[in-house]
């Protein structure tokens, strides 16, 4: 094992450190702690459910419409679904409304908030979609809910097709297609469920090994259980394997085109236990798909989940933009191995430019990536650095020579703030993240202009 892959647990030693404070994040708020109460005309930001801990938000625009979804716990781990909307571009939202019928199902984490996605609808306010994380009796699965009214209402919640097997899945993202039909990629746990393993926890079975000091099984034969699957809400046998072998506790990404094509990544387990990201696309709206592709070899050994996934946006032209963090050596030759954010591009899905690095401070994890009004890349992450986290934004533009240059910004400046979601909006770009100290977190919304 390589340098990196041998110092590579003090990565993950942090990783878990992080996983574990959002689990405390998410049960520890006690009745009186929320000053933010969600019920009058107008949701107030931060936004907040009293008397909950306010966490994994997910955004989505439509022009001047936007909807911002999270979860909200209680302190004995009940987790529900809310989402908001505004009609200004997110300058203000109305009143939130609970999106699950069954109090306390939803299963998050930081990697796996509820997903929202909007389906444009001539003379009315797009339709909302919320795809989420329940919890079942033989493991999870994932559920819809939709809304014609604003998020006024949502209908009775139905099933993600093919996600009702025994055992877990999640990380789920989901695009609209050329027709509206809403397209789905999520990472699942089945094949774990066959062959007896427990299916009770969301998290891989290598941080467990992790976390009890045990030394892993062999990460690449146990990867080949974990699966990406894919469906679309509309057709109840649309579901199917697209791989085996994916990186259990990282987010997906999915994006669409206006001709049908539907792209997807995810972080791959390579031989010799290599966390790299992975791609591959459909140019038939989701019939079949090309072979996976490796983003870029940067040969990230690891035993256990990185709990970091790629971000994904494809432009008008069909440009294929991948954001994503990995290891990478220190600045000198006795520093520590360190995190770094990277973005590539491809105009074919079959091969990507070279890294490029992005600007960050500290340890970078958990990017997100929009498209400008202007076709400019729009970058949101959080950095560890100086005892803390804060949120950061990038804008790339294009030089003389095709290439993006980012330009950084940090743009929360409270205690701690992780997890940033981003979406375009008519006139600028609305970014949300949770914020706060753990046991206390709320949701917070900026915008950024032009």
């Amino acid at each position: 094992m390589n340098r990196l892959g041998t110092r590579a647990s003090i990565v993950i030693g942090i990783g878990l450190i992080l996983i574990a404070s959002a689990v405390v994040a998410a049960v520890a708020l006690s009745d009186g702690a929320a000053k933010v109460v969600v019920d009058g005309a107008t949701t107030p930001n931060p936004f907040a459910v009293k008397g909950r801990t306010n966490a994994y938000a997910s955004l989505a625009a439509d022009g001047q419409f936007a909807v911002l979804s999270w979860g909200a716990s209680t302190t004995d781990g009940a987790t529900d679904i809310y989402a908001a909307a505004s009609t200004d571009g997110g300058r203000t939202f109305a009143a939130a409304t609970r999106v699950n019928q069954v109090a306390g199902e939803a299963n998050l984490s930081g990697e796996q908030p509820p997903r929202v996605a909007l389906v444009p609808r001539t003379g009315h306010h797009p339709t909302i979609i919320v795809v989420w994380t329940a919890k079942a009796t033989a493991g999870t699965r994932l559920m819809s809910a939709r809304s014609d009214d604003a998020a006024k209402s949502f209908a009775p919640p139905m099933l993600v097709p093919g996600s009702e097997a025994a055992g877990n899945r999640g990380w789920q993202s989901i695009a609209i297609g050329r027709d509206g039909g809403v397209v789905v990629v999520w990472l699942d746990h089945r094949e774990l469920a066959k062959n007896g393993s427990g299916s009770a926890s969301m998290q891989h079975a290598e941080h467990q090994h992790l976390a009890s000091g045990q030394k892993p099984a062999d990460g690449v034969a146990r990867a080949q259980l974990s699966k990406l699957m894919f469906a679309r809400l509309d057709r109840f046998d649309s579901s199917r394997q697209l791989t085996g072998g994916v990186c259990y506790c990282c987010k997906t990404a999915i994006a669409t085109d206006a001709a049908g094509g539907v792209y997807t990544a995810w972080r791959h387990v390579y031989e010799g236990n290599v966390r790299d990201v992975a791609f591959t696309k459909s140019s038939d709206s989701g019939r079949t798909f090309a072979p996976p592709t490796r983003v870029s070899n940067d040969n990230w050994v690891l035993d256990g989940c990185p709990e970091n996934g790629p971000a994904l946006a494809v432009d008008d032209a069909k440009r294929i933009h991948v954001v994503w963090p990995t290891l990478v050596a220190g600045a000198t030759a006795t520093s520590e191995p360190t995190l770094a954010l990277f973005y590539a591009m491809s105009l074919d899905g079959r091969q990507f430019t070279a890294r490029q690095r992005i600007p960050t401070e500290g340890f970078p994890r958990h990017p997100q990536i929009a498209l400008g009004p202007a076709g400019e890349l729009l970058v949101a992450w959080d950095e560890q650095a100086k005892g803390t986290r804060h949120v950061a934004f990038a804008r790339g533009t294009v030089d003389g020579k095709g290439a993006p240059r980012f330009a950084r910004q940090p743009i929360s400046d409270i205690a701690r703030a992780e997890y940033p979601v981003l979406t375009r909006v008519g006139d600028g770009t609305l970014v949300a993240w949770t914020s706060g100290s753990i046991g206390q977190t709320v949701i917070r919304t900026q915008r950024i202009q032009p």
